[in-house]
């Protein structure tokens, strides 16, 4: 029986993505998702619980991360869980679970700084005018780049 490994989450970003340019024409994006839960306690009073994700975009969605979105910036992903292990410079054995973002969508308004942007002088690749979700680009299939040519109506 083949199994499931999927996560949606909704959220806001806590830091301007940080972006590597690879060999060849690899890129990678790496960000930090804050969801948070409220919820009341035994009390009544309210209580706010963060959790903070590591997120991983890989290609054109990791161009597109670099050019639209800064910190505070509210995103619906999907994506998959994946753990990567490894030995730091004392022997010590790591491991670190991220999500790999499948597609993304933008929520909410225009982050701060790009007011001044006009959406007839943006590419077809920028969230305003193509993509309403970008696929995932895995680092071993970095060459074949597919996106979904939903057109979006966004009021930006």
């Amino acid at each position: 029986m083949a199994g499931v490994n999927k996560v949606i989450l909704l959220g806001n970003l806590g830091a301007d993505p940080e972006v590597k340019y690879l060999e060849g024409d690899n890129v990678v994006a790496n960000l930090r998702l804050a969801t948070t839960e409220s919820y009341k306690d035994r009390n009544g009073n309210r209580v706010d619980q963060t959790e903070w994700h590591d997120l991983e975009l890989w290609g054109p969605q990791a161009k597109i991360a670099e050019q639209y979105l800064r910190k505070g910036s509210q995103i619906y992903v999907e994506g998959k869980i994946k753990s990567d292990t490894w030995q730091d410079e004392q022997g010590q054995n790591r491991k670190r679970t991220k999500i790999r973002v499948i597609s993304f969508t933008m929520v909410g308004g225009r982050p701060e700084g790009m007011a001044g942007a006009n959406p007839s002088t943006q590419t077809s690749q920028s969230p305003a005018v193509a993509p309403k979700q970008a696929s995932a680009m895995s680092p071993s299939s970095a060459p074949d780049i597919s996106m979904d040519a939903e057109e979006d109506d966004l009021p930006f």
